[in-house]
């Protein structure tokens, strides 16, 4: 057997020492959650967002053991929370929830103080809904969508629509519809969908293009009509609002999705646990019944597709945002 100097006896206890260290490292990471995590919603509270936040929190806490903390930071488009959430320590202990919103806002902000692509790691599309034109019963009586498409044509500039912010989905949505109907319907931006949806219940604005999610439990209670969601077939949980294909608008296909995502640098063990305790959440029968009720349905991509998802729909809303003429104030 060969000898071992002490240079070699050294090296050895080096190297020793580093696999354990590594090894300790790699334990505690595996081992998480070990304290509460916060999910960053960049949304006010009672917009989309939070209809699916808020029950993933519940459901992520019997899952892990650990509370999952709404952290509502609205403002700037959904993009005050996510610049917050891209500087956040990347332990898998601050998340981020973002949506539909920030693959558009890379062609609507000359500046962005993040990289959608560049500082986060995507790890699940968490829910996909349709848009829904949804309007006040009390400002707007016509009974059906063709009546309204008629009187919107007839009266330009008459109704308005309220939007989470300029540069959001319901404002693209909303700049989509008056290109392909050919109308004409004043736009007024809020710091989120919840607050433009009260002041839609409320009446001080006349309608919105909004996701199913946040809109549904106010189409259920009467507060406000939908008269159309987007894509080619009914929506299974309001099977009585016709699809924009049937209202002569083949090409209105609009979607709000909501996905997670971690600060680059997560560990990837760390990464492959939160995604595989979000799919087990979004996948249990308490959960499912929530995204049936609100219209949703489960992205169930792996990370890297949902990555690539979303780097088509960054390039999708380029060209739209371009056509609609669409810039902030």
């Amino acid at each position: 057997m060969k000898h071992l100097n002490r240079r070699d006896v050294l090296r050895l206890a080096t190297a020793g020492a580093a696999a354990a260290s590594s090894s300790s490292v790699l334990h505690a990471q595996s081992g998480w959650p070990t304290k509460p995590v916060t999910l960053i919603v960049p949304f006010p509270a009672g917009g989309g967002t939070d209809a699916f936040a808020r029950p993933l929190s519940g459901q992520f806490a019997k899952l892990s053991g650990k509370t999952l903390v709404i952290d509502n930071r609205g403002g700037a488009g959904g993009t005050l929370g996510a610049g917050i959430a891209a500087k956040a320590p990347a332990d898998g202990y601050t998340l981020f929830m973002g949506a539909v919103h920030h693959a558009i806002a890379p062609s609507m902000y000359p500046k962005l103080d993040y990289d959608l692509e560049r500082d986060f790691i995507p790890l699940s599309l968490l829910a996909n809904v349709p848009q829904v034109v949804v309007v006040n019963p009390k400002n707007i009586t016509t009974p059906d969508f063709k009546s309204f498409l008629d009187y919107v044509r007839k009266n330009p500039g008459r109704l308005n629509y309220g939007s989470a912010g300029t540069g959001t989905s319901h404002h693209l949505a909303g700049e989509l519809f008056k290109q392909q109907t050919k109308t004409f319907i004043t736009h007024i931006p809020y710091t989120g969908a919840g607050p433009a949806l009260r002041d839609l219940v409320g009446g001080q604005v006349d309608m919105m293009f909004d996701g199913l999610g946040s809109s549904a439990a106010h189409i259920k209670g009467g507060r406000v009509k939908a008269l159309m969601v987007s894509g080619a077939k009914r929506n299974p949980a309001f099977p009585d609002v016709p699809c924009a294909a049937e209202v002569g608008l083949p090409d209105y296909t609009v979607t709000t999705w909501y996905g997670l995502w971690a600060p680059k640098g997560t560990p990837p063990d760390v990464q492959a646990r939160i995604a595989d305790d979000m799919r087990k959440a979004v996948l249990s029968d308490e959960l499912k019944a929530v995204w049936a009720s609100n219209g949703a349905e489960f992205g169930n991509l792996s990370p890297q597709q949902f990555g690539g998802f979303v780097h088509g729909e960054i390039t999708r809303w380029a060209a739209v945002v371009k056509a609609s003429g669409a810039k902030l104030d």
